[in-house]
């Protein structure tokens, strides 16, 4: 058996598919009055609210808060409608390939030698992602403080927009079957909650192929309440300190794609505030450069200190991804996430198929593998485990005062045991699904589960050291194939930078709305409760605001 083609093979579809998820949107795109270039920004405005971060998160609440306010929503990135990267699930393979300053996508490495990725394009992550649309646990909500009628409402709210019930093919199928008997008990169907056992969930794919994102949430918003700016980078938030008890946000300053320099003020009114929505990395690195972090490391940058708060940056974690290749000697469906196994000791186990994995790979560290493949032999698919919570947790720092710049982050993967031993056990169960009745017809008998595994250790995956032969424990294997699945939240996180009301502790009219204040990451997949999360605090302000 000539196992150099079955290298190459496995090496180009993993680096392909894992290193470089494209992505695509609704084709036509939506008549927003609203949205403009930056270049056209006025020099001096002012608003009842300015978010930073036209992303998962900011698209709802500036949307929400539209309704009874003037909001401004300022975004570094462009629009999701009309790039021709951006067009059908089948296409999946661009977005992340592209290194380019205008890509939707800002590839970084964390100091942990992992590849990653952060959003740069209104919608944010969800224009970037694998789809799957799943909400958070009762319990987590329950942990989180929030109103659970209100959370329900606000699901919906998204729901309704962007998401809907994918057509499982025959490889999904097999996934979905092959948990059962590897004993990831019960059955849920299709359901959007979040229940033990195995479930097909929800995705922001219609059934055309088409992505649905948190910038078609936008639809909702109030035109003649809304201003959106693309390409709309902000430096620093603005504070007035003369006079006050504490510092008190009151404007942002941001550049256009020319470089020249805008600045937007908040209005008069005790009700008024600037939210920064930026991201698990964006929003502790623009409080920071705003000011406001650990006091040693701003004066280290030059940076004047607004409010010494150690604590912005910290508790940065990224929920640890290892993925297992299995060649199929069947043709299968494109298809993204759309089957989970929901364990009880604490991973979560997802799947993804098709033929060509590699559309755009261009800057791939495979891509000397690849070179040669035929778009044929690029078949099979992919079951990953990923570790819930994580337990494990690390920290952000900055590089230089440029917003455009990546900040330093390190997640520190496997540092706790549990987390280890999560992924071993996640390994295991899907070595049962590869060897159960179900998946039988999509794999090759002669390629052993060993040999899988060996492939799959050897591929540049990652810039850590490569330990891993098949008489090792499945700890070294975990530790040598960690990915990211781009789960990655903190660094400003509840109780600790911002109260149960995501207001940032020791200033005033400044709040951070997004995955940067979790403790963990909600359900199998976030992007729900994140677009949830920014419907629902939007609601929650305006309420506030209405009341007096």
């Amino acid at each position: 058996m000539n196992l150099g083609w079955w290298w190459r093979l496995f090496a180009g579809a993993l680096a392909g598919f894992l290193f470089f998820h494209g992505f695509a949107a609704t084709e036509t795109a939506p008549n927003y009055s609203f949205m403009y270039d930056a270049t056209s920004a006025s020099t001096l405005s002012y608003y009842d609210y300015i978010i930073v971060g036209g992303g998962t998160a900011g698209c709802p609440l500036a949307a929400t808060l539209s309704q009874n306010a003037t909001v401004l929503l300022l975004e570094r990135g462009g629009s999701p409608y009309g790039n021709p990267n951006i067009t059908k699930m089948a296409s999946f393979g661009a977005a992340l390939s592209d290194l380019s300053r205008s890509s939707p996508s800002q590839r970084f490495i964390s100091e942990d030698g992992v590849i990653n990725a952060r959003a740069r394009v209104l919608g944010g992550g969800s224009c970037i992602n694998a789809g799957f649309y799943t909400r958070a646990s009762d319990e987590y909500i329950k942990q989180a403080g929030w109103d659970g009628r209100l959370v329900n409402e606000s699901y919906q709210w998204v729901e309704k927009s962007v998401a809907f019930e994918p057509s499982l093919g025959q490889w999904q199928s097999a996934v979905r079957d092959g948990l059962l008997e590897a004993g990831v008990m019960p059955s849920n169907g299709f359901t959007y909650d979040h229940i033990y056992g195995t479930k097909v969930g929800g995705t922001i794919f219609d059934q055309q192929g088409n992505r649905h994102t948190a910038a078609d949430l936008l639809e909702h918003a109030n035109p003649s309440g809304l201003t959106v700016f693309l390409h709309a980078s902000v430096h620093k938030i603005l504070f007035a300190i003369k006079g006050k008890r504490r510092p008190k946000a009151h404007g942002v300053v941001f550049r256009d794609a020319t470089g020249a320099k805008h600045k937007a003020y908040l209005k008069q009114g005790s009700k008024n505030e600037i939210i920064i929505s930026a991201g698990a990395l964006g929003s502790p690195q623009l409080l920071m450069l705003s000011g406001v972090g650990p006091a040693q490391h701003l004066k280290s940058h030059d940076i004047t200190v607004v409010l010494d708060q150690p604590l912005v940056g910290q508790g940065m974690s990224d929920n640890p991804m290892n993925a297992v290749f299995i060649p199929s000697p069947l043709p299968v469906e494109v298809s993204l996430i759309q089957v989970v196994g929901i364990t009880h000791f604490g991973s979560y186990i997802e799947a993804a198929s098709g033929e060509n994995f590699a559309g755009g790979a261009s800057s791939s560290p495979a891509v000397e593998y690849m070179n040669n493949l035929d778009e044929t032999t690029f078949r099979g698919g992919f079951i990953l485990e990923k570790v819930m919570g994580p337990i494990s947790t690390g920290h952000l720092e900055l590089r230089t005062r440029n917003p455009n710049d990546n900040p330093s982050v390190t997640f520190n993967y496997f540092k706790d045991p549990q987390d280890l031993q999560r992924c071993v056990q996640g390994i295991q169960t899907i070595e049962k699904i590869i060897e159960s009745k179900a998946f039988f017809r999509f794999r090759y008998e002669f390629l052993s589960w060993p040999i899988l595994l060996n492939m799959t250790a050897n591929a540049p995956l990652n810039f850590l050291p490569k330990h891993y032969n098949p008489s090792m424990p499945l700890e070294v294997f975990c530790k040598d194939t960690v990915m990211t699945i781009w789960h990655y939240h903190g660094g400003c996180q509840v109780g600790k930078v911002v109260d149960l009301d995501y207001k940032v502790l020791g200033v005033d009219a400044l709040r951070v709305i997004d995955g940067s204040t979790f403790n963990d990451s909600p359900g199998t997949n976030p992007q729900a409760t994140v677009m949830m999360l920014g419907r629902y605090v939007g609601v929650k302000i305006l309420s506030e605001r209405l009341a007096n």
